[in-house]
């Protein structure tokens, strides 16, 4: 990781234009394998942040020791120390450097940097009250856990209040640790909105420093049943994401932080398919209040110019191709930088000019390119990795579609020698048949025996996510080529980067397209010459836990064994935020619940299956998986079973994931 850290370091001030890439030290130990660039600990001219002693809260989240460092005076402060807080979350600088924001038991705190004094924000928080940071829901299904923003003159904190009394309460035992009594387990308990319940009240809020007085911004007067996964300021106005409980609907809001009015600035909705709200997180920005929006509603993921009144003026990017990322704009050259994908399985950086309407390819090798870019548009990092190429990190100097090559900052030419003298197989991209004649993205490993080989499916299969892509990943399916399996890792209708509709294939009805197309794709393998159509497995986690059981439940299909890890059982047990994007509520889409439902379909279930989940997932509750085995047992259906004692959806804890892995590897070898 240190090479990792190291780019990370010097990131900010590469893009400000401050720092010489030529004194990036060559000689570093890690490898950056597939980790994209992100962002490192705020800091200023004099003051930098740093943490230390990450302690985990949910997927994302995290307490720590954060310190300030006062770069002219050589001094590491404690954050907190002033209110004795301990270990906080989400620092924040302020643009001017002046404040930090932070969070502690759902509190917000400013700390003063020229005083070294620290006020709370808000008082009112308990476990039910949150303020400026996401509660479970939000932080695994909106992908955020800081709820709070600086505007950009520093003297405004806006954030999100989390009322969350109304959401029902969900508890599990643990029975390990030191803290606990051997002899009695103890109970976690969470807040965790289950399809159809209620959610929590989400509001909005903004803190003045000078008057240190909170106002409420009106943005949930006529219906509380809402969703405001993003806040960002734009000038003196707040910009506020206001998604309705369905997610078929999406605003972005204006709001005067004096008068508490908000104005619809901009709306898509759909009552045919679901609204990607991390579409927000793209919007770009223009000096005059023009801003860049990316949208869905012509069929693909395009680029769109509005006005400052939100008036569509045009579009930028073209049809048939999904734009995946908005990253900059260099408004002296009228020059949009963005990332798509001309095949699913790739995705390539081009710049359009806004006024024209130009568009330039600015990137080439087949595989994935990504970027980091200054906020001007004048200088980006681009990482490129393929099936054969590690990440490779160069720094460029641009000027419209102009692009100069500054310095490589890493290509781990080491990493690269290092898995050829492996001499392991590289994929095989390939188009398979479903039943209806559409094409499946798959990949293909195979053993480096030529003999029939046993076939193990791997997958995931949810809504808009993707296994299938050029990239530089190197995980457990070479481990299973190496033990002497051909590998197909298959993409099926829902996926991503094929356009809106392919993308909402499966909508409102989760679980049965996949499972068809997973099947045709088992088929097609066993009609080749290199693989045994009798030993075929499937193998998915989580989602892919789930299409597992339910593929393994069809009439007529093929696989000889099944490996579900931590499995969605039934939808009406999952939450709300995920399982009504893709299905509504349960009391309008009961049908469709019924039918994506495993429980009723535990008597058709034929195979060895092998089920895995840990005691203590906060995600994937293991009662989906003890009401699936009652079914089972209820329906004399035989079954493998692994319990990891209080490990949640990721199964990292101590020694728990090697031992999974050979256990998958055992049970294979057993079956196939």
């Amino acid at each position: 990781m240190m090479k990792l850290l190291m780019i990370l370091t010097v990131l900010p001030a590469i893009l400000s234009g401050s720092y010489n890439a030529r004194t990036v030290p060559s000689s570093v130990q890690d490898s950056l394998l597939a980790v994209e660039p992100t962002d490192i600990a705020d800091y200023s001219a004099r003051y930098q942040l740093e943490s230390e002693n990450e302690q985990t809260i949910f997927r994302h989240s995290t307490l720590a020791d954060w310190y300030i460092v006062d770069t002219e005076k050589g001094t590491r402060k404690r954050l907190g120390e002033g209110l004795n807080l301990g270990q906080v979350r989400d620092a924040v600088m302020s643009p001017n450097g002046r404040y930090i924001a932070f969070a502690k038991d759902n509190n917000l705190y400013v700390h003063k940097l020229g005083f070294g004094t620290e006020i709370a924000v808000t008082k009112d928080a308990n476990p039910d009250i949150i303020n400026g940071v996401a509660d479970w829901l939000y932080e695994e299904e909106f992908g955020i856990t800081a709820l709070f923003a600086w505007s950009p003159d520093s003297k405004k904190l806006a954030f999100v209040k989390l009322d969350e009394r109304a959401v029902p309460a969900f508890a599990w035992q643990t029975y390990l640790g030191e803290e606990r009594n051997p002899q009695y387990p103890a109970a976690d308990t969470l807040r965790y909105p289950k399809a159809g319940c209620a959610n929590a009240k989400a509001s909005v809020c903004v803190y003045d420093m000078a008057t240190k007085a909170i106002q409420t911004m009106q943005v949930n007067k006529d219906n509380e049943d809402i969703y405001l996964p993003r806040i960002r300021w734009q000038g003196d106005a707040l910009m506020v994401l206001r998604v309705d409980r369905d997610q078929t609907r999406m605003e972005l809001l204006r709001c005067n932080p004096q008068s508490t009015v908000s104005q619809l600035l901009y709306r898509e909705e759909s009552e045919n398919y679901y609204m990607d709200y991390s579409l927000f997180d793209e919007y770009q920005w223009l000096r005059d209040g023009r801003f860049i929006v990316l949208s869905e509603k012509d069929g693909w993921r395009r680029a769109y110019l509005h006005d400052a009144q939100g008036s569509l003026i045009k579009a930028l990017t073209p049809e048939k191709t999904d734009v995946t990322a908005l990253y900059a704009v260099d408004e002296s050259t009228q020059t949009l930088y963005y990332q798509a994908a001309p095949t699913p399985s790739t995705r390539q950086l081009y710049a359009v000019n806004i006024k024209k309407g130009e568009i330039t390819q600015l990137t080439t090798g087949e595989g994935m390119h990504s970027a980091r870019f200054a906020v001007d548009g004048k200088k980006m990092i681009e990482c490129f990795q393929a099936f054969t190429t590690p990440n490779t990190y160069t720094l460029y100097t641009l000027k419209g579609t102009k692009m100069t090559k500054v310095e490589v900052l890493e290509d781990n030419a080491d990493i690269s020698e290092e898995w050829k003298a492996n001499q392991l197989p590289e994929p095989q991209m390939l188009k398979i048949p479903n039943a209806n004649g559409q094409e499946l993205e798959a990949m293909f490993l195979s053993p480096l025996a030529n003999s029939r080989s046993p076939l193990i499916i791997m997958h995931y299969s949810g809504p808009a996510s993707q296994r299938v892509l050029n990239r530089w990943r190197k995980r457990f399916e070479y481990a299973l080529v190496e033990a002497g399996y051909a590998v197909l890792i298959v993409d099926t209708r829902g996926s991503d980067c094929r356009g809106r509709a392919w993308r909402n294939e499966t909508y409102m009805h989760l679980g049965i397209k996949e499972a068809e197309d997973l099947i045709a794709a088992a088929n097609w393998a066993a009609k080749r010459d290199d693989i045994d159509g009798n030993r075929i497995a499937l193998l998915g986690w989580s989602y892919g836990g789930y299409q597992t059981l339910m593929t393994m439940s069809q009439p007529n299909h093929p696989f000889k064994a099944g490996i579900a890890i931590a499995p969605v059982t039934d939808w009406r047990l999952y939450d709300t935020g995920y399982t009504e994007r893709y299905m509504r509520r349960p009391q309008v889409n009961f049908r469709g619940y019924d039918k994506a439902s495993l429980l009723p379909r535990a008597k058709d279930l034929t195979g060895n299956v092998l089920i895995i989940h840990g005691t203590a997932d906060d995600n994937v509750h293991l009662q989906h998986t003890l009401q699936y085995i009652n079914a089972l047992v209820e329906a004399d259906k035989q079954f493998e079973m692994q319990l990891y004692p209080d490990d949640n959806h990721f199964l990292r804890k101590g020694n728990n994931a090697t031992h999974m892995h050979n256990r998958v590897l055992l049970f294979l070898q057993k079956n196939l």
